[in-house]
């Protein structure tokens, strides 16, 4: 699958990251979850966070967050260290935890407004806030249920909720946790859109998922977090191409299905052209997809090749 987004990676030159990480340890104990994670976010990118289950996410994304400390490493999230963050510099951010059940016996216009006010000491002439709760009510699909508590709400209507509290402040630097679980095609798309929206608001987000097609989606850019570190980072395409990842075109010529795998399907369908064009029918290229470059290095994880997969990529890289 090839998706085609807008290149927000090229940041000016003077411009600070949103998010800064080098050399960040976390230990629990003798247990070190977190063994040197290093990267950088820039203005209004999506960039996905992915690792098995113990890779250290939630424990990165905390500390980003400013709810946990960490056992040593720099971080600068919007310029501060998260871990002397103050009120001003939480009202920056936005947070869309995996799921919470408080505040049922609120309805949903009401808490969304009392979400809100908190947010309007902060405005700014070039940054207003909040955003207005009616219209991000119809933005989330929850206009129809503004007047019902919130123990009433289904699952997804529920989500629908957790993505609006999040973003009613109109963040800088949003944080999502497995955003869409519990949304159906729909409200998966609409989600999605969003998401854009707030790139092209130049809003920076980060979003850790299990969903792999979600996040080959909608991010600019995929960091896999294996072991406790960043053994790759990149977009689908850059990774795909320092695993040594194939694509595969098929065509029809002589009145027969041909498939070739390459690394390079531009210069082989071009060959194809300038060789037989005539004769060659119904072309099709399937790139390597992201769920096919993270299982490969997961493998290499599961199989105590971390340090080598690191390496090798580091090289291919330079």
């Amino acid at each position: 699958m090839t998706v085609v987004r807008p290149d927000r990676r090229n940041a000016p030159a003077d411009e600070e990251p949103v998010l800064e990480v080098h050399g960040l340890h976390m230990r629990y104990g003798d247990k070190e979850v977190l063994r040197g994670v290093d990267f950088s976010v820039r203005r209004g990118e999506v960039v996905a966070l992915l690792g098995p289950n113990g890779a250290g996410k939630s424990t990165t994304v905390e500390i980003l967050e400013g709810f946990r400390g960490r056992s040593a490493g720099e971080v600068r999230v919007l310029g501060t260290d998260p871990a002397r963050g103050d009120e001003r510099w939480r009202s920056r951010l936005g947070i869309v935890l995996q799921s919470w059940r408080d505040h049922g016996k609120w309805r949903v216009r009401e808490l969304l407004t009392h979400f809100a006010a908190f947010y309007a000491p902060y405005s700014t002439p070039g940054h207003p806030r909040p955003r207005d709760v009616g219209e991000l009510l119809a933005t989330v699909g929850l206009t129809d249920q503004a007047d019902q508590r919130i123990a009433s709400l289904s699952g997804g209507q529920r989500r629908r909720l957790d993505i609006a509290l999040g973003v009613v402040g109109r963040p800088e630097l949003l944080f999502l946790d497995e955003p869409t679980t519990g949304f159906d095609p729909e409200a998966r798309h609409e989600f999605h859109a969003l998401v854009r929206a707030l790139a092209d608001e130049r809003c920076t987000v980060l979003l850790t998922t299990h969903d792999l097609r979600e996040a080959e989606k909608l991010a600019d850019r995929v960091l896999i977090l294996i072991g406790g570190r960043v053994i790759a980072e990149g977009t689908v395409d850059e990774l795909a191409r320092r695993t040594g990842a194939e694509a595969e075109v098929t065509w029809t010529g002589g009145g027969e299905r041909r498939s070739r795998r390459t690394a390079d399907p531009t210069a082989f369908v071009q060959r194809l052209f300038a060789e037989d064009g005539a004769d060659v029918h119904d072309l099709r290229i399937r790139r390597v997809g992201l769920e096919e470059v993270y299982l490969a290095m997961v493998r290499d994880a599961e199989a105590g090749r971390v340090e080598e997969a690191s390496r090798r990529l580091a090289e291919v890289a330079r």
